[in-house]
């Protein structure tokens, strides 16, 4: 009995072995993991769950994705082990944060940079947004930055870490405002971040929109302004900055997506170059997402590839700027 199943190990091993070098068909072979680099309940996890959902569905990937917290030091703990440790055979992906990752790699410190990463495809697109408590004095940006003068380094906020997509937002708000903030980033992320602005550890915080959207929906917060050139869908009621006389342009909006180590084989890239993106296009996943108050943008790889180049030369000139 023991040699049959020997042999039985055996011969699976042999069939699962050279799926990869089989291309589309025989990929993928068994469940596929995807590493957060950012802990359960934040804007990133929350997504990534819902975008991955269908994986298993035959119209899809045939298999199931898992999702695989790695938070810590704003997703440099994540990054560096998916740079560094990760096996670059198609069963290992990992979400992607632009700015983050890549002013992260611009400051140095890590060991990751664009050319570590192979990017599959963008699901969403997420501005950074100021907000408060619910019942906080400050009503508008104009609050925020009149509080901040009259007070230099006394204004708390939060945010998800340093040189992430929230950080970029308060740096560009001390600049154009011409103040002097005190950003206290969080370990927990964004989903600490707002948890400090709800019980009150801060006086307002810079955080995702998806996630403001829903404490504001629950009740615990209020938005003052959004980071990005335009107003969002979900919040028409808030100004932008540059409605509210600050020259902020949208360089701290989070795109979110999904990539592979570099090294992973080809024809692995290009059948999940291929299935990824009609996953986020399934009516269910729209949905949820827009329940969430998630802002969604799909771009193909080729489209992710140019965003990443323009947003590497975006960020260099403004953090030697900064």
């Amino acid at each position: 009995m023991r040699k049959w199943i020997a042999g039985a190990a055996l011969a699976l091993a042999a069939m699962t072995g050279p799926a990869l070098a089989d291309g589309h068909a025989s990929y993928p072979a068994r469940p596929i993991m995807m590493m957060v680099s950012y802990g359960a309940g934040g804007a990133t996890d929350f997504q990534a769950r819902i975008v991955t959902m269908t994986a298993g569905n035959e119209d899809a990937l045939g298999m199931p994705i898992a999702i695989l917290n790695r938070p810590g030091a704003g997703g440099r703990v994540g990054w560096n082990w998916f740079a560094t440790e990760a096996e670059a055979d198609g069963y290992t992906l990992a979400a992607y944060n632009v700015p983050h990752f890549i002013a992260q790699s611009i400051e140095g410190g890590v060991s990751y940079s664009t050319d570590d990463f192979e990017p599959i495809a963008n699901w969403g697109a997420d501005p950074a947004v100021f907000v408060v408590g619910a019942d906080s004095d400050f009503d508008s940006m104009a609050d925020v930055v009149a509080y901040a003068k009259e007070n230099p380094g006394g204004l708390t906020f939060s945010g998800a870490g340093l040189f992430v997509g929230h950080h970029i937002a308060a740096l560009q708000l001390e600049k154009a405002a011409g103040v002097k903030l005190a950003y206290i980033p969080n370990n927990a992320g964004g989903a600490g971040a707002m948890r400090a602005v709800i019980a009150g550890e801060v006086l307002g915080g810079v955080n995702n929109l998806s996630d403001a959207f829903r404490a504001q929906a629950a009740g615990n917060v209020k938005i003052l302004g959004v980071f990005d050139l335009e107003r969002n869908a979900f919040l028409p009621d808030v100004p932008t900055m540059k409605e509210q006389g600050f020259d902020i342009d949208n360089a701290s909006v989070n795109f979110r997506g999904v990539m592979v180590p570099k090294g992973t084989p080809q024809e692995v890239i290009d059948r999940l170059a291929e299935v990824v993106p009609t996953m986020f296009e399934n009516k269910r996943v729209q949905s949820r997402m827009e329940a969430g108050g998630s802002p969604m943008a799909i771009m193909t790889r080729d489209e992710v590839i140019g965003m990443w180049a323009a947003r590497q030369e975006t960020l260099e000139e403004l953090l030697a700027g900064l």
